[in-house]
């Protein structure tokens, strides 16, 4: 099964509008700290709340996040 990487790039640009988050909570969540986007613990990659790898089964969701990001930094690429 492919994993993906999902990255959230530049994080600073985002403006907290959760529509990645109502699209795709199992991949996205909201910062308590700074109210941005993060990833969800369970997939960050190196403990970086910017870079996640899911798997396939997710790919879709988090795409949909992507393509409905209206400041478009969501990245998803195939690893």
């Amino acid at each position: 099964m492919a994993k993906y990487r999902v990255k959230i790039e530049p994080r600073e640009n985002c403006i907290s509008d959760m529509v990645c988050v109502s699209i795709c909570p199992d991949v996205f969540e909201m910062n308590p700290d700074d109210n941005k986007s993060q990833i969800v613990e369970k997939y960050r990659e190196g403990g970086n709340i910017a870079v996640g790898i899911i798997p396939e089964d997710l790919a879709t969701c988090a795409q949909d996040a992507a393509n409905a990001c209206p400041v478009q930094i969501i990245i998803l690429e195939k690893v």
